[in-house]
């Protein structure tokens, strides 16, 4: 009998005893998983940092022949006319005598627009000017991307195979489609009712 209830005393303060054990690991754990996501942020923001690229050095742009103070282009898309000149400068870029970057609230029109002066690797080469009227802003852009790139082609002729293969100097044709009578818009028609 005394050895059984020795047994039991033994058996209950052993329970207590892993109770007390088993917070202990689960108190460790966070604190090495709170650490790894630090740790990971930090592997994370390196990689970024390192990852800008560079900006790509810019090719000079050739003298502007005697008599000659610029080198002109005209784009058209959609309704918009651009006259584009361009002279060899620091890369300043205005539309209308505002900055290119206020003129063109879109990205997209702003890639569009430096596009052959990246073709052509001269994105710091050269300064522009651009008169643009008509048309929105896109058909606006892709105005101007067509007025830099004949210019472009005057000034650098070794430029035409780089501008060419990412399609600069092809006029983009597509326009609104006209309304047609009997229907709301070009292609859109009124419901129809057999009965």
């Amino acid at each position: 009998m005394a050895e059984q209830e020795e047994q039991k005393t033994t058996q209950q303060a052993d329970p207590p005893a892993e109770a007390e054990k088993a917070p202990e690991p689960a108190a460790e754990e966070p604190q090495p998983e709170q650490a790894a996501p630090a740790e990971a942020e930090a592997e994370a923001a390196a990689p970024v940092a390192a990852k800008v690229p560079a900006p790509a050095p810019s090719k000079p742009a050739p003298p502007v022949p005697a008599g000659k103070h610029y080198f002109w282009g005209t784009g058209r898309r959609k309704q918009a006319v651009a006259r584009v000149r361009i002279r060899p400068g620091t890369g300043q870029f205005l539309v209308n005598k505002r900055p290119a970057e206020d003129y063109f609230p879109q990205q997209q029109d702003r890639n569009s627009i430096v596009a052959p002066l990246q073709a052509a690797k001269m994105l710091r080469s050269w300064d522009v000017w651009a008169n643009v009227k008509g048309g929105g802003y896109t058909g606006q852009a892709g105005a101007v991307m067509m007025g830099l790139a004949r210019a472009l082609l005057k000034a650098v002729p070794e430029a035409d195979s780089a501008l060419r293969d990412q399609n600069l100097l092809t006029r983009d044709a597509r326009m609104v489609e006209r309304k047609k009578p009997g229907q709301p818009g070009a292609r859109k028609r009124f419901q129809f009712s057999k009965r």
